[in-house]
């Protein structure tokens, strides 16, 4: 396989990256017979996050998208697969657990530390180059570069992940680590600013893997992180697109992205 068979990379004209790496959402036939049931359908993917961002190119920004789910590899987590978020709940490298506790693969099926290493070669590693190579193409033409992870996971019924019912918009910045005071404030701001969705910064989810090590604002790039609860732009249920909640949430997403290139 063509490692770029694994991504595609849409290359903007302004200083902001959008990477959506839990979009992906395919499992090749192998793996998914190793599966249990219920984790063939990949369930724990950032459903239709491409489609939400759709407007970010209009926006001049560049895309980077997976083709893989997050199953195969998470391209969220570091390669030594390193918790996260140490005393909590969380899924790995190449996740053995689901979202909701199930197990991801038949008794014994589970994959063993060559084929991670496989899986990092073959999906893991593609990504982040293109990742890398792109923020370094952007602060080079444009003197800096803004990434913005676009993340959305169900937002109550987890309670393997978090009790309750989770903010409707849930902006990591490491707690301040992976971006500057001034971004921080300004996105801070807009969502001070709206009144249809509940939110917090640096909540539950601080900033995966990719926020934290990308953003260096010593450096020129800045990274937040953006998890949206399913239920503002989709039927959590039936897993179905719902155009008028995204119409409504799309405006708050766009004054984000604007405030990420002032």
């Amino acid at each position: 396989m063509d490692v770029m068979d694994s991504y595609r990379l849409h290359q903007g004209s302004t200083a902001l990256l959008v990477s959506l790496p839990h979009d992906g959402n395919e499992i090749p036939a192998a793996l998914a017979q190793r599966m249990a049931g219920p984790a063939r359908s990949a369930p724990d993917t950032d459903w239709h996050v491409s489609r939400l961002y759709g407007f970010a190119r209009a926006l001049g920004a560049s895309v980077l998208v997976p083709r893989y789910s997050r199953y195969v590899v998470d391209l969220n987590r570091p390669q030594d697969d390193t918790s996260l978020y140490p005393g909590q709940n969380t899924t790995g490298l190449c996740p053995v657990t689901r979202f909701d506790g199930g197990p991801v693969y038949l008794e014994g099926q589970e994959p063993s530390p060559a084929e991670i290493t496989t899986r990092v070669e073959r999906y893991w590693r593609p990504y982040h180059e293109a990742l890398r190579g792109e923020l370094a193409r952007l602060r080079a033409r444009h003197g800096r570069a803004v990434l913005w992870e676009g993340h959305s996971i169900r937002g109550s019924g987890l309670p393997f992940l978090f009790e309750g019912r989770l903010p409707d918009l849930n902006l990591g910045t490491a707690a301040g680590a992976s971006c500057t005071p001034a971004l921080q404030q300004r996105l801070e701001a807009v969502l001070a600013g709206q009144d249809d969705y509940d939110w917090v910064v640096n909540g539950r989810f601080k900033g995966g893997h990719i926020t934290r090590h990308y953003g260096n604002p010593a450096q020129g790039i800045q990274a937040v992180q953006m998890e949206t609860s399913q239920r503002c732009y989709m039927d959590e249920a039936s897993g179905e697109y719902d155009d008028d909640r995204a119409a409504r949430l799309e405006p708050v997403l766009r004054r984000l992205l604007e405030a990420c290139l002032e």
